[in-house]
């Protein structure tokens, strides 16, 4: 092989493995959310995390931020929010959810009057 060769097997290896990498983590955004993950939210916004459990399935979760913001874990069924959890101007919470029927859940975090750094956990079983 001559260097042309080289540089170019080198950059198809580079284009894959950048391709397999995002495609991975685009994958694991959509499934459960057993990553850690950390955010900023700007004042009046917010972040979900978002997963199908079965009746009876458990989720330990875990996060903090460095400003209140209102927490809350919930479903959809029609027009109608349900909410098994919900704090106002929390800095940090954390426990074990378990779902009382099969839905998609949602840990869902809204900033109140200032920007907030979010990080935090949900580990699947």
């Amino acid at each position: 092989m001559h260097g042309g060769s080289v540089a170019w097997l080198a950059m198809r290896r580079l284009v894959l493995a950048m391709t397999l990498a995002s495609s991975l983590a685009f994958a694991g955004a959509q499934g459960d959310p057993t990553d850690g993950f950390s955010v900023k939210l700007e004042a009046k916004t917010m972040h979900e995390e978002c997963a199908r459990l079965n009746a009876g399935e458990k989720r330990k979760y875990y996060w903090k931020a460095d400003n209140a913001v209102d927490f809350n874990i919930h479903y959809h069924e029609g027009p109608e929010v349900f909410y098994p959890v919900k704090r106002d101007g929390m800095r940090g919470d954390g426990g074990e959810f378990s779902a009382k029927k099969a839905q998609d859940y949602c840990w869902m975090w809204t900033a109140r009057d200032k920007p907030v750094k979010l990080e935090g956990r949900i580990d699947a079983r």
